[in-house]
């Protein structure tokens, strides 16, 4: 059987932490800011854990990180 590959865009966007879960950045912290609030803008610049229900997506498009 061949290696599975890793899909490209996850592996720039999402890393796996000691434990296991998969953390990833909030989008929206480029450009056009000006029409969000602050607070918008404070709470999308921490990282943020992937839900539960999508952690089989995320071992099938990283199968080796896991």
């Amino acid at each position: 059987m061949p290696k599975m590959k890793t899909h490209s865009g996850s592996k720039k966007r999402f890393k796996v932490t000691g434990k296991g879960k998969v953390k990833y950045k909030k989008p929206g912290q480029r450009h056009l800011l000006t029409g969000d609030s602050g607070n918008q803008n404070r709470k999308s610049r921490k990282a943020v854990i992937v839900a539960d229900s999508d952690m089989k997506t995320m071992k099938k498009f990283m199968p080796y990180s896991f």
